[in-house]
């Protein structure tokens, strides 16, 4: 971890976060306690992280206190940032004019930055920022347009766009898994397993005039396929606290559950008079914060 601290240190330059606008994403904090069951968010320790007109989204913990994500500067490009919550400070880890990287994160070797790249011919695939500043590298040239993908095994599960949209495991260059169709956006890796989850817009129930998205498993050692309950009604993005609990959110509320569990817990509601709807969030054990991404209202 040291040697990550390092280079992150050092990759490019500082940007400012400031400003007021009725539009676009920010990303707030707030102090986190428990474990499981016991987890808990302390509503009164929320603040925002960032404060710009541009889209601040998409955050991803890189180490025990470093986090990337997706901003939008002025005119519009998507950089990938870091911040550091020990020195309170920002960086660029890119900043290209010509394309656009999204959905950032760590690799499982932890020598990269991965991201979704829209590249100038409009191209969406999954490339890699190495931490020793060699230049990027394209992961998979045949496999786009990539929205969203997560790693096991230091290969990617691909939620790639279509008619319909579909979820693939990158096995091998010539051997794709089709995990299955008609899945939601959000991808990630149960901790501690071979568990590839989503929800799948397929599988549904309606409550309160809300799409209720079912949440699925699929292993990729086992090729073993779970249903695992369903989601916070009208939600679409979720993340693992560990291998057995999850949190999701609706509005400034946010839930947890047991993965065998029906019945999804309040677990806090971040207030606020300039933000609303958090989507996708971001868990660091090690710092006890969660980070959220906020609409502007």
């Amino acid at each position: 971890m040291k040697f990550l601290r390092i280079l992150i240190l050092f990759i490019g330059s500082f940007i400012s976060y400031s400003g007021f606008s009725q539009t676009g994403f920010d990303l707030w904090v707030v102090e986190t306690s428990g474990k499981g069951n016991g987890f808990t968010i302390h509503p009164e320790t929320a603040y925002a992280l960032t404060d710009r007109p541009e889209y601040d989204n998409q955050p991803s913990f890189i180490n025990e206190y470093q986090m990337v994500f997706s901003a939008a500067d002025e005119n519009e490009n998507y950089d990938i940032i870091v911040y550091n919550f020990d020195s309170k400070k920002f960086t660029n880890m890119s900043r290209t004019s010509d394309r656009n990287e999204n959905s950032p994160t760590i690799t499982d070797c932890g020598m990269y930055i991965s991201a979704v790249v829209s590249e100038p011919d409009k191209k969406q695939r999954v490339w890699l920022y190495p931490l020793n500043f060699e230049p990027a590298e394209l992961l998979y040239d045949d496999i786009e347009p990539v929205g969203y993908y997560d790693w096991y095994d230091n290969k990617a599960a691909m939620f790639v766009l279509g008619d319909p949209n579909k979820l693939i495991y990158a096995r091998g260059r010539n051997d794709l898994v089709e995990i299955d169709t008609e899945v939601a956006r959000s991808i990630n890796t149960r901790p501690k397993t071979s568990q590839i989850t989503y929800l799948s817009t397929r599988d549904f129930r309606n409550v309160a005039d809300l799409k209720a998205l079912g949440l699925k498993s699929y292993d990729i050692e086992t090729g073993e396929e779970l249903e695992l309950n369903y989601g916070v009604p009208g939600a679409q993005d979720f993340i693992w606290l560990n291998k057995n609990y999850l949190l999701m959110a609706q509005g400034n509320n946010i839930y947890k559950r047991k993965y065998n569990d029906n019945v999804w817990d309040l677990v806090g509601t971040i207030n606020s008079d300039t933000h609303q709807n958090i989507s996708r969030m971001a868990y660091s054990e090690d710092l006890d914060v969660l980070v959220v991404a906020m609409e502007r209202k």
